[in-house]
C-alpha cells in the first residue's frame, strides 16, 4: 500500500509500505478518509514523540476487509471509525466507564519480536498512536475501532475519531454543561468548533467563540456561537466579562497554551468551571490566582472527551443524521494522499477548520472543496 511516512523532522514522503495479515485480535481496514489534525503536525515537527520514521495519521474512517480469528465484534464490509483511545476492556477505568483513561497494560499487543504490522524491506515501521491513518490500509487492534451505520457518509465520519469526540465530549461528558448555561470556547479549529456544537446541543443559553481568525469566528456563528470575540483586537477576559456581566459558568481552552488556559480560568464567574482540552507538550505551568480559587472556581482537564468511544461515536452519528451535529461545514478542504504535505500545511493556516485526506474508492459524500 501507499502511506505517508515521516522520514525526518519536517519531512513527509508518500512511500510503498508492506502490511501484515491481521493477528487474532486485529482488523484490516480499507481507508476511505482521514482528518488532518494539529497533533499530526506536532509529530512531524518533533514536538510529539515518537521520533521518525513513522507512518502518520490518527483520525480515520473506512471499510473492514479482513478480521483476525478472535474478532467477533466486526465482519468484512462493516463501516467503521478508528479512534486513538485504544482500550483493554478489563481494567478499573474501563469497567467503571472511563475507557479514555485506560493505560492498555492488559492488552496483549504485538511485541518487538513479533512480525510488524507495517514494514519496509523487512524493517518495522511504527504507527502513529497505533493507527497510521494516512495509509491506504489500516491494520489495527479491534479495540481501536467502532462500527457505525452504513448510511453515515464516511468522509464526515472520519472526523469523529478524534476532533469531534474530543470537543463534543469535553462539553457533554467532562463538564456536563446544562441547558441555559453561559459558555466560552477559546480556539475555533476543528476541536473548538465541536465544543461550540456541543454547547449548542446541550442547550447552552449563551455561547461565546474566541479566536484570532475572522473566517473561523464566522463559521463558529454558523455552528452555534451567539457571540464572538476577536482575540487580536480585544482583551479576551475583559470582553467575556463584559458580555456576560461578570463571567461565564463554563469555559473551554482548545488551543494548548498556558496563556489561554489562564484566560479560560480568569473569565469564569464564581462557581464556574474551566476545562482544558488543548494538548500541551511542554512543561510550562498554569498559574491560578488564589483569590479566584476562593470563589469556588474549578480548573480541570479533559482527555478524548471523557467518553467511551464505542458508546458515544454511534450516538454522534445519529446526531449528524438528525442534522443536529454539523460535520460537512467543518471540512474546508479535501486532498488526495499524494498531496499530504499540502494537507498538513493547510492545518497551519487559520482560514479553515479541518482538512481531510480522501483515498481512492471514497464514497464521495460530505462537504468541503478541493483547493
Amino acid at each position: 500500500m501507499r502511506a505517508a511516512v515521516v522520514r525526518s523532522q519536517g519531512k513527509v514522503l508518500v512511500e510503498d509500505v508492506d502490511v501484515d495479515e491481521p493477528a487474532a485480535d486485529e482488523v484490516l481496514i480499507r481507508t476511505v478518509a482521514a482528518g488532518v489534525c494539529r497533533s499530526d503536525l506536532s509529530l512531524v515537527n518533533g514536538s510529539l514523540p515518537p521520533p521518525p520514521p513513522i507512518v502518520l495519521g490518527h483520525e480515520s474512517s473506512g471499510i473492514v476487509e479482513r478480521v483476525g480469528s478472535g474478532v467477533s465484534y466486526l465482519t468484512p464490509g462493516d463501516h467503521v471509525v478508528t479512534c486513538l483511545s485504544l482500550f483493554c476492556g478489563r481494567c478499573e477505568y474501563c469497567l467503571t466507564g472511563h475507557a479514555a483513561l485506560c493505560d492498555r497494560s492488559a492488552l496483549p499487543l504485538r511485541r518487538a519480536a513479533d512480525r510488524p504490522r507495517l514494514s519496509q524491506h523487512g524493517q518495522a515501521l511504527p504507527q502513529m498512536v497505533g493507527l497510521a491513518s494516512f495509509g491506504e490500509k489500516l491494520l489495527v487492534h479491534e479495540n481501536s475501532v467502532v462500527k457505525i451505520r452504513d448510511d453515515m457518509p464516511l468522509e464526515a465520519a472520519a472526523l469523529l475519531g478524534c476532533g469531534v469526540t474530543t470537543g463534543l465530549g469535553a462539553v457533554l461528558h467532562t463538564a456536563k454543561v446544562p441547558a441555559g448555561a453561559t459558555v466560552a470556547v477559546i480556539g475555533c479549529g476543528g476541536v473548538g468548533l465541536s465544543a461550540i456544537q456541543g454547547a449548542r446541543i446541550s442547550g447552552a443559553g449563551r455561547i461565546i467563540a474566541i479566536d484570532k481568525s475572522a473566517p473561523r469566528l464566522q463559521l463558529a456563528r454558523q455552528l452555534g456561537a451567539t457571540d464572538v470575540v476577536d482575540a487580536t483586537a480585544d482583551d479576551v477576559v475583559d470582553a467575556v466579562r463584559e458580555l456576560t456581566g461578570g463571567g461565564v459558568e463554563y469555559s473551554f481552552e482548545v488551543v494548548g497554551g498556558t496563556t489561554t488556559a489562564e484566560q479560560a480560568f480568569a473569565m469564569l464567574r464564581p462557581g464556574g468551571t474551566a476545562t482544558v482540552v488543548g494538548l500541551s507538550f511542554g512543561s510550562d505551568m498554569i498559574r491560578v490566582p488564589g483569590e479566584l480559587l476562593r470563589a469556588e472556581r474549578k480548573l480541570q482537564g479533559s482527555l478524548m472527551g471523557s467518553a467511551s468511544f464505542r458508546i458515544m461515536i454511534p450516538r454522534y452519528v445519529d446526531l449528524y443524521l438528525q442534522h443536529r451535529l454539523k460535520l460537512d461545514e467543518v471540512v474546508t478542504a479535501r486532498y488526495p494522499l499524494e498531496r499530504i504535505n499540502d494537507a498538513l500545511s493547510s492545518a497551519t493556516r487559520a482560514e479553515g477548520a479541518r482538512s481531510i485526506v480522501v483515498f481512492d474508492g471514497a464514497d464521495g459524500q460530505g462537504g468541503g472543496g478541493t483547493p
